[in-house]
């Protein structure tokens, strides 16, 4: 997931967030898993048995409010949970992508504005952690026998386990990237409808036909390129390069972060002929903080972009009651696999991420959290988020589910994950990503790929030490 993710302000934004009360109807449209069963909140005497508490959920708000995905499955989700002594109230941060985590860290800080349960990415999980911020589920998790008993896909339990070895998250959804195009965009340049590029040159290629035959209100190519698209940019645009020239951010083996290498470099110059040669969309849309959702729910459903650089999610906006419905898209959209930048093994690259329910560490009601976010990413519940955000599933039980196996595009998703590579897990990966934007976004709007390189290398040096940094 998003996503991609960036951070900065002040609680009060919490406070006037938009809330939502859970639903008095008893009725249940999904049926509890087994062990589920949410425990009343405990305390002494009678008042402890129908005092109501309130559960508050923060998550981010991508400007769809209401009609988001996340509110309307918590919605759905909190009205058909069964402990009715408990409110689950939303409480969403409206932001950008590069502002929700700095806003979250600080909601995070205070007992007075933190959430009882936050959507935590599971690129930030490990700092958050380090930073105390994350009540660890380890002990939790022992009791619950989905985490146990292979519901979960073993490997994407890394993505919530800390460096400190224990667990701080139940993962919700995961994702893979490449290259969405239109095919009837392709078909009229005369490019191939079954599209699957083997290089870089070939991906330049295409973008350059579509600029020269497709018409000038069709973008040939796009990907986020700016700071204000946060994570966005450095997991779908940059690391997706990077990693496709087998270089990697940080070097396992000596336990270093990698400044300056032709890894770096060639990433560089394919963002830099992409800015030179004018086959992205123009920088006043790209570089804002809703570049993403221009690109998805405008652009591509209305026959003005070819080609975009991004995640398995975004169908979930063209599903009916999505952001853009779009009921062709399974037929006008295609899903091909990032090449490597010459077409080297393995071949294609995607980078896989992911979003995961926590609890925060100064969170005031612990226990009824844990026990809503059982029963939330029960099997049931779990497919239902998935299956109408777009993303893939986590879940081992809901991958074999013939509901989910039959959505668009899902099982070529998922195919792309044997390939996938991963974000570092490393405490300075936050603040290295901010820097990864800025030098995207200075190469985007016109500083060379050289400079920004040699930027690059002493901001991170700056930021982890040089005895923390290797040249290669």
């Amino acid at each position: 997931m998003l996503a991609k993710r960036k951070w900065a302000l002040m609680s009060s934004a919490l406070l006037l967030a938009v809330t939502m009360g859970c639903s008095n109807s008893g009725s249940s449209s999904a049926p509890q898993a087994q062990g589920n069963d949410p425990a009343p909140s405990q305390g002494g005497g009678d008042k402890a048995a129908t005092e109501k508490k309130t559960i508050t959920i923060t998550y981010r708000d991508d400007g769809t409010g209401e009609k988001g995905t996340l509110y309307k499955w918590i919605k759905e989700v909190s009205a058909s949970y069964p402990n009715k002594n408990v409110e689950i109230k939303p409480t969403p941060i409206q932001a950008s992508e590069g502002d929700y985590f700095a806003k979250i860290a600080l909601a995070l800080k205070s007992k007075d504005t933190a959430p009882d349960i936050v959507t935590e990415d599971t690129f930030m999980l490990n700092s958050d952690a380090s930073a105390g911020f994350l009540e660890p589920l380890d002990d939790r998790l022992k009791g619950w026998e989905d985490w146990s008993n292979g519901s979960f896909i073993e490997a994407m339990k890394k993505g919530v386990t800390a460096s400190d070895g224990k667990v701080y998250g139940v993962p919700y959804n995961t994702d893979s990237r490449g290259l969405w195009y239109n095919k009837e965009i392709f078909k009229k340049a005369g490019l191939p409808e079954d599209w699957k590029p083997k290089s870089w040159d070939e991906v330049l290629a295409a973008a350059r036909t579509i600029k020269e035959k497709a018409g000038s209100d069709v973008v040939p190519i796009w990907m986020n390129l700016g700071k204000a698209t946060g994570e966005a940019t450095s997991m779908q645009t940059y690391e997706m390069l990077l990693y496709g020239t087998g270089e990697r951010l940080y070097d396992d083996a000596s336990k270093k972060w990698i400044v300056k290498s032709q890894g770096i470099n060639d990433a560089l110059a394919f963002i830099e002929t992409i800015a030179k040669e004018k086959l992205g969309p123009p920088l006043s849309k790209v570089l804002n903080g809703q570049a993403g959702n221009t690109a998805t729910r405008e652009y591509l459903p209305k026959g003005k972009l070819a080609i975009s650089l991004d995640g398995s999610w975004i169908t979930g906006n063209y599903l009916e009651g999505g952001a853009s419905p779009w009921p062709e898209y399974k037929d006008v959209l295609g899903f091909a696999p990032m090449p490597t930048s010459k077409g080297q093994a393995p071949g294609t690259i995607t980078l896989a991420g992911g979003w995961a329910l926590s609890i925060p560490s100064n969170a005031k009601n612990k226990d009824e959290a844990w026990d809503f976010i059982k029963f939330a990413l029960n099997k049931e519940n779990t497919q239902k988020l998935v299956m109408s955000s777009g993303n893939i599933t986590v879940r081992a039980d809901v991958a074999k589910d013939p509901e989910y196996t039959q959505m668009p595009f899902n099982e070529i998703a998922t195919e792309y994950l044997k390939n996938a590579e991963f974000r570092p897990a490393q405490d300075k990966y936050p603040e290295v990503s901010t820097q990864i934007q800025t030098m995207v976004e200075s190469v985007a709007t016109g500083t060379s790929a050289a400079d920004a390189a040699n930027k690059y290398a002493q901001d991170v040096t700056r930021i982890v030490g040089q005895e923390h940094a290797i040249e290669k």
